[in-house]
């Protein structure tokens, strides 16, 4: 689960960690009356969307006076940021910087742990810095039974300042934010930029977390935060249903069983050049309910030009499969494409019921049946 910066700061705030002073407004109005109790000359006015590159897109906006920040606030206000439209605006006081750095905690897989990333390149363009030049991005792995005590925080923290007072201010950073990460079941935590000001101080200009979403049940005040876009509503109402679901990009809809073969059934339309709209298990159930509940689903985006539903029947059979599937497109009014592969227990049996109802086109292969659909 994402959360907006200016959540991520009020928790990074509680925790200890420097940020600077920021009002959040939901109208243009409301951004000019918080450039005037900002006090400071200048403000920086940032959409609050939860997808990254805001900067790039147009989304962050540096003012001096009462006119530009209200231009500026209308016209982030009636944007969209990668699909996302803007409905509320961050304005933070201007921070004169001297350096720009990049912080994180995030999970290392390969590992299997906690790793510390941290680089004297932080800014808009850490991405393209971890794929050129990856030698700038200094990593720690930390071990659990250990954590971040003082010596290690120093440590860590003189590989990036080597002056004693940058490096103990950035060493109490580092603390907090692990503390952040463990405490909250994160599976990130990230700084970018973090900010060395004239001053000489540390302030995290802006704030991400990510948080475990198996975990939110231990975190009421956290899942309380959730602010789900429209994405994330259709495949929290699947999960609701005991559908596994995600949207992607493509233009087939697939309805699998199970979700190894959900995944290999992706795999195989995008080896013969299609593309697959998204990934729906909807478990070992012939119940024609779910059939009904799951082709709702899949219908719902209107990228899907063509259902491809691939089954492979265990203990549940085929032939109940088939009478699922008859029964549950006798529902559903769609001239879309139904491609069905059946595989397992009685498969004859249920392809030779489908055969009887022209709503559907039968593959007896994987293979096949990604090709019908993408032909389709």
């Amino acid at each position: 689960m994402k959360i907006h910066e200016y959540q991520a700061k009020e928790i990074f705030s509680k925790y200890g960690i420097p940020v600077e002073r920021h009002t959040l407004c939901r109208t243009a109005a409301g951004v000019v009356a918080a450039y005037r109790s900002v006090g400071a000359d200048r403000v920086v006015i940032k959409a609050q969307v939860l997808t990254g590159g805001r900067g790039k897109a147009g989304g962050v906006k540096l003012v001096n006076n009462t006119e530009d920040a209200y231009q500026e606030a209308k016209n982030i206000l009636g944007m969209s940021i990668k699909g996302l439209p803007v409905n509320q605006i961050l304005v933070s006081e201007a921070v004169d910087i001297t350096a720009e750095y990049y912080v994180s905690f995030t999970i290392d897989r390969n590992t299997r742990s906690v790793i510390l990333m941290m680089s004297a390149s932080g800014g808009m363009d850490i991405e393209q810095v971890a794929r050129q030049t990856p030698e700038k991005i200094i990593r720690y792995s930390i071990n659990p039974f250990i954590g971040i005590p003082d010596y290690l925080a120093r440590h860590f923290a003189f590989s990036l300042f080597p002056k004693t007072e940058q490096a103990s201010k950035m060493a109490v950073i580092l603390q907090a934010l692990y503390k952040i990460f463990m405490e909250n079941d994160a599976s990130l935590v990230e700084i970018n930029p973090l900010a060395l000001t004239t001053k000489g101080m540390l302030i995290a200009i802006d704030a991400k977390i990510v948080f475990d979403d198996n975990a939110l049940c231990r975190h009421p005040e956290i899942h309380a935060l959730f602010d789900p876009t429209e994405e994330e509503k259709v495949e929290a109402d699947a999960k609701e249903r005991g559908f596994s679901y995600v949207r992607m990009d493509g233009n087939i809809g697939c309805m699998v069983n199970g979700a190894g073969l959900a995944m290999a059934t992706m795999d195989m339309i995008k080896i013969y050049g299609g593309n697959p709209a998204n990934f729906l298990d909807i478990g070992g159930s012939s119940n024609p309910i779910k059939v009904v509940e799951a082709m709702k689903l899949l219908l719902q985006d209107e990228k899907v030009k063509v259902v491809l539903i691939n089954i492979f029947g265990g203990i549940t059979r085929c032939d109940d499969v088939a009478i699922g599937l008859i029964q549950s497109f006798e529902q559903i009014k769609s001239e879309i494409p139904i491609i069905v592969r059946l595989t397992g227990t009685n498969e004859n049996i249920g392809r030779d019921l489908l055969r009887n109802h022209s709503r559907f086109q039968i593959a007896t292969t994987m293979q096949e049946a990604a090709l019908m659909a993408i032909k389709s």
